[in-house]
């Protein structure tokens, strides 16, 4: 296998451990990047873009990575309250008047970012043409009743916050979440990440290769609350490969990118909201984000998590970072990203070849862990 990249010499075990996951843990194509005080220590990636092992990864490889694509939005949502133009304490229909429906009408924007809000599904089972649909599916959320109790427990929105979050933000701005982040975000701080991709893209885009066995998530009771929530919705590779998906905005789980690009755009959060000569935000708003909103086992994913201002923070279920001000979360089938505002750290891991956890893939927490033992 031959890795390509750079990586500092005192970071050498986490080039071994990259490798690794080649040889040991099953990956085909991968990429790996960390930024330690802003500026990148490790830029690895090699194998193939697809599962014939016919196309190599190249530099400028990326795929979709799913639920790393959540952190785009908790991004985009602190940026909008460090201008003040947005208030995470303000009720949502103060920006969305039509959300105030069926005892939404406290429901915060908080509650949106902590998977609080209690809508992490639609009123019923979507088809692709549906869920590439921004005002219909945005409608249907806001017609409904929340399923429990508004601040009273976590349950992960998979798919919807996305929606929640990107309404709240395009009725502020005028623009879809796609392009305000492309023009806000990946233009200011030069992050090959999109959230919506031009066609002309497409021929870099790999396959993602279906994990081996299905996540237990995913063969849940239809009729629980994680059930309703996964059991209708199509992530396959199949689906998620086609023209409608990437081209739709789904901010919760459809952007594409690679690991040196969500690097590029999380690094601000790490460093006082100032990354590669562009303030983002200002360093209130690194505080911000590591206010702790609500913890417990989440109602959908079953695990234990504590959640911050969206992003989560470390259990020691889910060990991403040693240290108590780290932020992170991941995709389904294994891409990760962690920004830890101590160490000045930042950094992603992102593959083609998925596995069966919904969050939190053992390969990246490996990598996370190996760039740890070196610091």
């Amino acid at each position: 296998m031959e890795i390509q990249g750079q990586c500092d010499a005192r970071f050498a075990s986490v080039r071994e451990t990259f490798e690794k996951n080649f040889s040991e843990n099953g990956d085909i194509g991968a990429c790996f990047a960390v930024t330690l005080e802003g500026e990148y220590v490790v830029d690895l990636w090699g194998g193939h873009q697809d599962a014939a092992r016919q196309r190599p990864w190249e530099e400028d490889t990326i795929i979709n990575v799913y639920s790393t694509t959540k952190t785009m939005t908790f991004l985009v949502a602190l940026m909008l309250e460090d201008r003040g133009v947005l208030d995470l304490e303000a009720r949502v229909a103060d920006y969305w008047p039509e959300f105030a429906q069926a005892g939404k009408e406290d429901v915060r924007v908080k509650h949106l970012l902590a998977h609080s809000a209690g809508l992490p599904g639609f009123s019923r089972p979507f088809d692709s043409a549906e869920l590439y649909d921004w005002d219909f599916a945005c409608a249907d959320l806001a017609s409904q009743a929340p399923w429990w109790e508004v601040g009273a427990h976590s349950g992960y929105h998979a798919i919807t916050q996305g929606y929640l979050i990107g309404e709240v933000v395009r009725r502020i701005t005028g623009k879809s979440f796609g392009t305000f982040f492309r023009e806000e975000v990946a233009e200011k701080v030069g992050a090959d990440f999109h959230i919506g991709v031009n066609p002309k893209h497409f021929d870099r885009i790999a396959d993602l290769v279906a994990a081996k066995e299905m996540a237990p998530i995913l063969e849940m009771d239809p009729d629980s609350i994680t059930g309703r929530v996964f059991s209708n919705l199509d992530i396959t590779p199949e689906n998620t490969a086609s023209a409608g998906w990437r081209q739709a905005e789904i901010p919760a789980a459809n952007g594409h990118g690679n690991a040196r690009s969500v690097v590029r755009a999380q690094t601000a959060m790490a460093n006082n909201g100032r990354a590669f000569g562009t303030e983002l935000f200002s360093a209130k708003t690194v505080a911000r984000a590591l206010q702790p909103q609500i913890e417990g086992t989440d109602l959908v994913l079953g695990l234990d998590v504590k959640f911050a201002m969206g992003y989560a923070k470390p259990t020691p279920e889910i060990p991403m970072s040693p240290n108590e001000n780290s932020l992170w979360w991941g995709g389904a089938g294994g891409s990760t990203i962690c920004v830890d505002t101590d160490a000045h750290l930042c950094m992603s891991y992102v593959m083609n070849q998925m596995d069966n956890h919904i969050v939190g893939d053992p390969r990246g927490v490996r990598l996370h862990q190996a760039v740890y033992d070196c610091l």
